[in-house]
Formats: structure tokens, C-alpha cells, sequence
């Protein structure tokens, strides 16, 4: 399986977005400092995450979330994040 995932920071209202295979060595990653873009945000809490067959699929998902502001403000909505 292949994922698509929404963590937040714990210590400030920053969110990420990101796909994997390994949703928990991921999370962990970043829990642990070893993403770049997130390690100054760290730690951080799993908000959601959807599941694909596929990393293109997930990957699609992902971009679609950073670069379309209106699913990413419908998920928001449907998490109760906005």
C-alpha cells in the first residue's frame, strides 16, 4: 500500500503533506528530525491519511492537495482544520 498523509505540527498550526509506502517509518522521520523540510516543526501528530494501490496514485493525490487549493480546503473543511 501507498499513502497519502496530513501531519501538524504540535508546536505551531504548521501542517505537511506528503505520500510514502512506509507510513509509519515516515512518520517517524519526521517525528525524528530527519525530513529537511520538517525538521524545525517536529514533533508532529497524524491528522489523516489515505490509502492507494499504487505511489502514483498516492503521488497524484498529493500534488493535487499542495497545488489546488480547493481539495486541500475541502479536506480541511471535512477535518474540522478550518
Amino acid at each position: 500500500m501507498y499513502y497519502t498523509y496530513l501531519i501538524k505540527s504540535q508546536n505551531n498550526k504548521w501542517f505537511y503533506i506528503g505520500s510514502t509506502k512506509d507510513l509509519k517509518q515516515r512518520f517517524g522521520n519526521h517525528n525524528d528530525g530527519m525530513v529537511k523540510s520538517t525538521k524545525h516543526y517536529a514533533p508532529f501528530i497524524l491528522i489523516y491519511y489515505e490509502a492507494y494501490f499504487n505511489y502514483t496514485l498516492a503521488r497524484k493525490r498529493e500534488i493535487e492537495l499542495k497545488t489546488k487549493g480547493q481539495q486541500k480546503e475541502i479536506l480541511f473543511k471535512r477535518l474540522g482544520l478550518m
